[in-house]
């Protein structure tokens, strides 16, 4: 939803109405996972995908005709279903699509906010019922009962914490989760050309990005006016500000000792998720030395990912922009940055096992 919000918010600005189609659940393999959405505007525009193509125009049709209905469903396409073999995932798996003729308020809240949320939503044919649940516990909202709602909550706190969105059984319902984390934070020390691309393409990948710089003239809003915050400031010292922290990931691009070696050692002294430097081998072992020479320790050096990003070959500020943010990404999934063709295994498997407590509270058939 996060992905086609700003669609949607600019459609209702003209007073167009707009219904949607998301993904509830995945059996087998599919391109695109639970919570993937897709928006179907009264004028006919379209935003957002949930099936990279191979259904989208079907589920249109659906939205179209829930518009006109009012009434929600759950829609299953796949080559194992009859009623879809003229629209059957390429990849031969099965995707269960909830069609809604209406967005409601409190997705809007949660997908135009900064995350930390998950929105429990009962499946047809059930009555339409919604718990919006925060990171903390607290929900608004009821599906059926407190005891119920507190099993509910726990599983979708669970949710949100691993940032999946996935369907379970809840008593007599289906409930489908729908997780909107706190977006990944993105802190750019150095405000230069690469800097530029990086904020285009983390805010594309749905980071919030921040920009540090000491130097007033580099670090301006007339040249980050995509960037969350800009902060003109040495990074050691404007650390709590800029969100330094343990959910931090760190990119280093000052290319002057002064700037950046304090920005290495506060991003690794607090244990940042990600720390990133530029430079050459030769700048990588002088920075070394003077970070041990701080008191810096081996171990915490270990975690400094320096020459900076993966091996991509690229020589333009875009292209090392890109071969960064690879790594980010490769590392936030745990995976190699391997080229998939000498990968080994199933791609794209998302059968989404849910680990749900006994009782009452059990994942749905295929999960």
């Amino acid at each position: 939803m996060r992905d086609v919000i700003d669609d949607f918010r600019r459609w209702r600005a003209e007073g167009v109405g707009a219904g949607r189609a998301v993904v509830v659940r995945v059996l087998g393999t599919a391109p695109r996972p639970e919570g993937a959405t897709l928006l179907v505007a009264d004028d006919g525009r379209i935003a957002g995908n949930i099936s990279s193509g191979c259904v989208d125009g079907a589920a249109v049709e659906e939205v179209r005709t829930a518009r006109r209905s009012g009434l929600r469903k759950v829609v299953r396409y796949g080559i194992s279903d009859e009623q879809a073999i003229g629209v059957g995932l390429a990849c031969g798996g099965t995707i269960d699509v909830l069609i809604e003729p209406e967005v409601g308020p409190e997705l809007v809240a949660a997908a135009s906010g900064p995350g930390g949320i998950a929105i429990a939503t009962a499946l047809p044919p059930a009555e339409e019922l919604r718990i919006v649940v925060g990171a903390d516990g607290e929900r608004s909202g009821s599906l059926g009962g407190p005891d119920l709602d507190d099993r509910l909550v726990e599983v979708a706190r669970r949710a949100l914490t691993e940032g999946v969105s996935r369907t379970v059984v809840v008593g007599p319902l289906e409930v489908f989760i729908e997780t909107f984390p706190v977006s990944p934070r993105l802190v750019i020390v150095g405000a230069g050309q690469v800097a530029l691309h990086l904020v285009a393409l983390a805010g594309q990948l749905g980071f919030r990005t921040v920009i540090v710089d000491a130097r007033g003239a580099y670090a301006t809003r007339e040249r980050f006016p995509h960037a969350d915050e800009v902060i003109v400031g040495w990074a050691d010292e404007v650390a709590d500000r800029a969100g330094i922290d343990g959910e931090a990931h760190v990119v280093v691009l000052g290319h002057d000792p002064k700037l950046d070696d304090p920005a290495v050692a506060i991003a690794l002294r607090r244990r940042a998720r990600y720390v990133g430097a530029m430079g050459s081998r030769t700048t990588l072992a002088e920075r070394r030395e003077r970070l041990r020479a701080s008191g810096i320790t081996n171990e915490e050096l270990a975690r400094l990912h320096s020459p900076i990003g993966l091996d991509l070959g690229g020589r333009t500020p875009a292209e090392i922009a890109l071969a960064i943010m690879a790594e980010i990404v490769a590392g936030r999934h745990g995976a190699s940055g391997t080229p998939l063709t000498a990968a080994g295994g199933p791609l794209g498997d998302r059968t989404g096992t849910s680990d749900v407590p006994p009782g009452d509270l059990t994942p749905t058939a295929g999960e």
